[in-house]
Formats: C-alpha cells, sequence, structure tokens
C-alpha cells in the first residue's frame, strides 16, 4: 500500500470513528458465554503488576464474573461501536462484588458489552442476572487451603450443581497448571444451552492447581 493510500485511510479514521470499530450490528449474536475467573490464579500469576482493587483488599475473592460476551456460533464480534463509551461510577461501584476491577467493568463493556445492543445499565444487569442463575459448587466456597482439580472434575462439579447444564455446555481454560477460568454457554435469555465450539478447546489437565482465595 502507498503512502497516499495510508495518508487516505488514517483520515477516513479520524472523520468516521465508527470504522474503528466492529461493524457487525451490535446486537447481531446467537448467544453468550458467561466467563468465570479464580481470582486467587490471575493473582498469582500477575503478581506485583496484580489489579490492586482485586488482589489486594481485604476481600479474598473466588470466582468472579470475567465477562459475559456475545457469540456466534462460529467465531465472536467484538468492540462494536457504541456512543456510551465510559461506563458511570454507580454501575462500576455496583458491580465490585463480582467484578472487583473497575478497569475490568470498563474493558468488557468496550470489547463484548458493546455488541450485545443493550444500554451499560440492561448489560450489566445481564450480566448479574447470569451470574445469579449459576450456582458455585461447594468445594468452591470459603476455600481455605491450596488444592488440586481435574478439569473434567470441576467442569462434573458445575452441572451437579446447575441441573440442565449440559456436558457440551461448560469447559474449563487452564494455563501454566493453573485453574483460570470455568466459561458457561447461556441462550440470549440466559438459560443454558450447548456450544460445541467451545468444548473442543477445553483444558484436558488432570492436576490443576486450584490457590486458595487471600494466599498470596
Amino acid at each position: 500500500m502507498n503512502r497516499a493510500a495510508i495518508a487516505a485511510l488514517a483520515v477516513i479514521a479520524l472523520c468516521f470513528p465508527s470504522l474503528a470499530f466492529d461493524q457487525r450490528r451490535a446486537g447481531d449474536f446467537d448467544f453468550y458465554v458467561l466467563s468465570l475467573s479464580w481470582s486467587p490464579s490471575f493473582c498469582a500469576e500477575e503478581g506485583d503488576d496484580a489489579n490492586s482493587q482485586q488482589c489486594s483488599t481485604n476481600r479474598p475473592y473466588g470466582f468472579i464474573v470475567h465477562g459475559l460476551w456475545p457469540q456466534y456460533e462460529h467465531g465472536y464480534p467484538r468492540e462494536c461501536y457504541t456512543s456510551q463509551r465510559r461506563v458511570p461510577d454507580w454501575i462500576v461501584n455496583a458491580m465490585r462484588d463480582i467484578m472487583p476491577s473497575g478497569s475490568l467493568v470498563g474493558h468488557e463493556w468496550r470489547m463484548h458489552g458493546s455488541c450485545s445492543g443493550l444500554s451499560q445499565r440492561d448489560y450489566f444487569g445481564a450480566v448479574r442476572t447470569a451470574y445469579g442463575n449459576l450456582s458455585i459448587p461447594e468445594q468452591f466456597q470459603n476455600v481455605r487451603q491450596d488444592d488440586q482439580e481435574g478439569a473434567q472434575d470441576i467442569e462434573r462439579a458445575f452441572m451437579s450443581a446447575n441441573p440442565g447444564l449440559p456436558e457440551d455446555g461448560i469447559s474449563v481454560a487452564c494455563g501454566k497448571n493453573l485453574l483460570r477460568e470455568v466459561r458457561i454457554c447461556m441462550t440470549r435469555d440466559l438459560k443454558f444451552r450447548t456450544c460445541g465450539e467451545l468444548e473442543r478447546t477445553a483444558c484436558r489437565a488432570n492436576n490443576l492447581q486450584v490457590p486458595r482465595p487471600g494466599g498470596n
């Protein structure tokens, strides 16, 4: 591409900022993925760079909401154009019990919530509803010591705690032998559903480290 063409594209981007975003229509998607992050793993990996709102508080977080992500049957939209860019403080503060970091709330809105077709109020209301529709297995509540779990054992624990959650509607994400996330597929009205593409990329490790909250 020559310099004139590059300059022309730059001018277009400045004059029409919406072109920098995903041009697929916000609200045009098939289902959601509710992604839960095991906060102690995140904090352990981040170390000194960890977000203080999430990792240096008097409240030791276990599973938190990473995000509620609009999905296609294959692939997903991201960074859709929206006139609502900054998430107001009252929403950030209202979400802190399940999304403790203000930067996380803002990032998830820009990357994923903007593609939901919902207002910020309604999107984060949907996040809370999705989280409320899911029961966290007892073994991940009030964890007092480091543990080890197999990825499929974690999936089975969630299915046992949530009747109707299908085997191919949940997946575990891992890295560096740590439990990182549990991802749940949900319909647009936030009911459990299958999603084979997510299941195909799931972690299959047998001995994942599950650090205890507040243990860093």
